[in-house]
């Protein structure tokens, strides 16, 4: 197959899914990882679709509805990960030693996550892939949400058994995020975050500056709920004024590695 073929193809894949990583495409066009990077080096300077870490995105929102699908986590955990660590960094000091906290499913919650393990804090998690790792790493005192498993999105959730905890903070993360507020594709989300927020004093959302352009099917917390954003320095000016317009307290991660 030509260069061009193989490029269309993979341009024509991410019509009906929001990402595809650089095994599958090896995998399914029978080539090599480095010809698998080079199409999508060339696919991105078209513009067609957005190179990421892993493997290339379907342009931000695109789907026949103009919404946004719901990145399954395994492959939305290597999506701006360097961003996403800074993100965690500047929230672990909003944590102070003795605190409780609830930390919600999600990629950007399980880098914070990862470093609250070894603090001295009560911390409760819906996040299965975090109740593993704080098993198997952590030393913080855990609690973690009991019900039923969902795989995806790798979340622990009761539909009757309300949350036996109660949190200085309740840090979340989110699909999308504009003036309406939360966005969330996945109903289970949509839900579990509306139970959690009314276990919590203050409200933190982690979200990298991308989820500023994502619009999701379904508010699953109102601007006027949250208490601090905090995300990276590629937030606009525009979406900064809006969010410090609607009450919310914005603090930026230097993805160059500085923390403020």
């Amino acid at each position: 197959m030509s260069d061009s073929g193989r490029q269309r193809q993979i341009v024509e894949l991410l019509r009906d899914r929001p990402f595809a990583s650089v095994r599958e495409l090896q995998e399914r066009l029978g080539v090599s990882a480095a010809t698998v990077r080079r199409d999508i080096d060339r696919i991105d300077e078209a513009g067609e679709a957005r190179k990421v870490y892993g493997g290339i995105s379907a342009l931000d929102g695109a789907s026949q509805a103009g919404i946004a699908y719901a990145r399954p986590y395994d492959e939305n955990r290597d999506l701006a990960v360097e961003a996403k660590r800074q993100i965690a960094a500047v929230a672990a000091t909003m944590v102070r030693d003795g605190d409780a906290v609830i930390v919600h499913g999600g990629s950007t919650c399980f880098h914070l996550g990862v470093k609250l393990a070894d603090r001295n804090i009560r911390l409760y998690t819906n996040s299965m892939p975090l109740a593993a790792y704080l098993s198997d790493h952590g030393h913080c005192s855990l609690t973690v949400a009991g019900g039923e498993l969902h795989r995806e999105p790798g979340i622990i959730h009761s539909l009757t058994q309300a949350a036996p905890f109660y949190a200085s903070k309740f840090f979340l993360g989110a699909q999308g995020l504009n003036q309406e507020g939360v966005l969330e594709s996945h109903p289970l989300l949509v839900r579990s975050i509306a139970d959690l927020s009314l276990c919590s004093d203050q409200i933190v959302v982690l979200a990298d500056s991308r989820k500023l352009s994502i619009h999701a099917r379904n508010v699953a917390l109102p601007l006027s709920r949250i208490g601090t954003l905090v995300t990276d320095d590629g937030l606009s000016d525009a979406d900064a004024r809006m969010l410090e317009d609607a009450g919310v307290m914005v603090r930026i991660a230097s993805t160059s590695g500085a923390i403020p």
